[in-house]
């Protein structure tokens, strides 16, 4: 039983019980009988994934029916938006880890308690329906830090007034059913044939790899990429990669404000521009480590193709790789860290979260955390093959061939962009690539990077 499941049982507080078996109603037997439909939307997990969640949820009330809609990631934000502003938005609804500050006016917080009406049959000859409303307590932040990993907490959990007379609390805005973070996936027959016997652990050892697996023609061009990194628009994730690198080197990416300062100097010399530099070495053909330029194929084609030994991608990957060669010999291993540094990995994760505007009361909060406890959600870990968010259920996968290298950087993956807009951060970071490629004044491409992040905020 999840500690949060053992909060509830503890601090259940019945506060109606009234049998309507025999004829007569009570406000508990008519809330427990309503119908109420509760409108789920999603991206990249079909109604299949959450199915055996549903049907446990449904069985402890039998009232509640789902409708449940997968959207595509490119259409998702528009639909949303959209259905929100016709007044035709989801009860429930997944949002990035970084989106959480966008949509926060959209969400209603988790509550302090839930009032839930529950049905049970009793007797043996004479059986008869007792109708019950229990008062019961939703998570604590104390259960939310106990029970999910640091980055969950950092995110998720948000200062919030309810209107201009009350007082500023920290409230959950969403909980994650599952947790990804950056890996290295590597060509194993690319690796053998360079007398390479096992992936690089740190980003010294990268480089040296990098540059053994890079093969130019006599007419310059790339025949073997070593990597598919140092551009901004045909690497996957580039983003997600320059982020790491500067959270890896001890760039302070905000202040205690949330304001972002990635481009300040320190003691230790500009670190947001020594992270660039190196990012972009490696589409730099003056560079040792250049194995990359704009003018090759979107990332994951290349490394799917066999042409590229290493690919940063999320445990989503390993099948859509799977899926476009299946011939692939490849295989996953942890993020590079720097040499003697602090441990860093860069968490990628959804939450689901409850529509301010829905109509189903507290419905929709308890079946998200009925959904993401431990004793619910590891069906739906297992039909979704991802990693899991919650500290209990690291260990098990670990055993996992394909799970085990993202459970096993869980508990070391970080976020840092919480404002309200992380395309126009991202679009920063792309433009900042590019500018350094160019060969702009690095000093002033980091400042207007930084400009541009803190208007979004």
């Amino acid at each position: 039983m999840t500690s949060l499941r053992r909060h509830l049982a503890i601090l259940l507080l019945p506060i109606i019980l009234l049998g309507a078996g025999c004829g007569g109603s009570s406000e508990a037997q008519k809330l427990a009988t309503t119908p109420v439909t509760i409108t789920i939307w999603r991206v990249f997990d079909d109604d299949s994934t959450l199915s055996g969640i549903m049907s446990a949820y449904k069985a402890l009330h039998p009232n509640i029916s789902f409708s449940y809609r997968e959207l595509r990631y490119d259409e998702y934000e528009d639909e949303l938006i959209r259905a929100f502003a016709e007044g035709e938005g989801p009860d429930i609804f997944s949002l990035h880890n970084t989106w959480i500050g966008k949509y926060e006016s959209l969400i209603e917080p988790m509550p302090d308690s839930l009032t839930i009406p529950y049905s049970e049959t009793r007797g043996t000859i004479k059986k008869e329906t007792v109708y019950t409303i229990q008062e019961e307590p939703t998570m604590s932040e104390r259960a939310l830090k106990s029970d999910f990993v640091d980055v969950v907490v950092e995110d998720v959990l948000r200062s919030y007034q309810a209107n201009s007379k009350s007082d500023t609390e920290d409230r959950i805005f969403g909980l994650p059913l599952g947790m990804d973070s950056l890996a290295l996936f590597y060509n194993k027959n690319l690796l053998n044939a360079a007398g390479i016997p096992e992936p690089p652990t740190t980003w010294t050892e990268f480089q040296d790899q990098v540059t053994q697996l890079t093969q130019i023609n006599t007419s310059d061009s790339i025949v073997q990429a070593g990597a598919a990194i140092g551009t901004s628009q045909n690497v996957e994730r580039a983003f997600d990669i320059l982020s790491i690198l500067m959270m890896q080197n001890g760039t302070q990416m905000t202040d205690s404000r949330g304001r972002a300062t990635f481009s300040q100097e320190t003691d230790a010399g500009f670190l947001g521009g020594e992270a660039v530099r190196f990012y972009t070495d490696f589409a730099n053909p003056l560079k040792a480590v250049y194995t990359w330029n704009e003018d090759m194929p979107a990332s994951f084609d290349a490394f799917t193709s066999g042409n590229t030994a290493f690919f940063f991608g999320y445990s989503y990957h390993y099948d859509l790789i799977r899926a476009a060669n299946s011939k692939l010999n490849f295989a996953v291993s942890p993020l590079p860290q720097i040499d003697g540094g602090k441990t860093v990995n860069y968490a990628n994760y959804w939450v689901e979260t409850v529509a301010k505007s829905t109509n189903a009361g507290d419905w929709a909060w308890d079946f998200v955390q009925f959904a993401a406890s431990e004793d619910r959600v590891t069906s739906y870990l297992d039909a979704a093959n991802k990693p899991a968010a919650l500290r209990s259920l690291i260990n098990t996968q670990l055993e996992n061939d394909v799970l085990s290298v993202f459970a096993g950087q869980t508990l070391t993956a970080e976020s840092w962009y919480r404002g309200s807009d992380a395309s126009v951060t991202e679009e920063a970071f792309l433009d900042l690539i590019d500018a350094f490629l160019e060969g702009s004044e690095q000093e002033r491409a980091l400042k207007d990077a930084q400009n541009k992040v803190n208007q979004s905020l």
